[in-house]
């Protein structure tokens, strides 16, 4: 297990209690590495800074214990905006109709960079319609993906999520 899953282990139980979900941890830089951990409210909301804070406080004090890594970092915790990543099976259903820019780990149909509508899931395949057509991505291929900034994606996240 890599130390983001490791970390994401340790912390994920105590951000849900407090109302949020992790969308992503990643540690970035060698020197002083950053830690960066993403989250969104569970009940639609928008983030707040205030929120923000509150994660952590709460994160740092659980890494504090655990330790997960070594020496000094910086630990950044963040909404993930408008254009954020996709980082969970569901996020391709939730944000289906939407545009992506999705990046495979090896070559589907050829290639490893897609973009196109998001048709949401099926068989943990994540349906794409592309400029060429459609595609279907195997989930656990896919090394990154997130929305584009669209003027749709503005107009759906103005809205009240309820």
């Amino acid at each position: 297990m890599d130390a983001t899953e490791r970390i994401r282990q340790i912390i994920a139980p105590a951000v849900e209690d407090m109302g949020y979900e992790v969308v992503r941890v990643q540690i970035s830089g060698t020197q002083r590495p950053v830690l960066q951990v993403m989250a969104e409210r569970t009940d639609g909301e928008a983030m707040t800074v205030d929120d923000c804070a509150d994660i952590s406080r709460a994160v740092s004090a659980l890494l504090d214990v655990e330790d997960p890594i070594k020496g000094a970092y910086t630990l950044e915790v963040s909404s993930p905006g408008i254009d954020r990543p996709l980082t969970r099976l569901k996020d391709y259903d939730r944000f289906a109709g939407f545009e992506a820019r999705i990046e495979t780990r090896f070559p589907i149909e050829g290639r490893k960079r897609f973009r196109g509508h998001i048709r949401g899931t099926q068989d943990e395949r994540v349906r794409v319609e592309t400029q060429e057509g459609a595609v279907e991505i195997p989930y656990d291929t896919i090394q990154k993906a997130k929305l584009i900034l669209t003027d749709e994606l503005i107009d759906a996240s103005t809205k009240p999520q309820h």
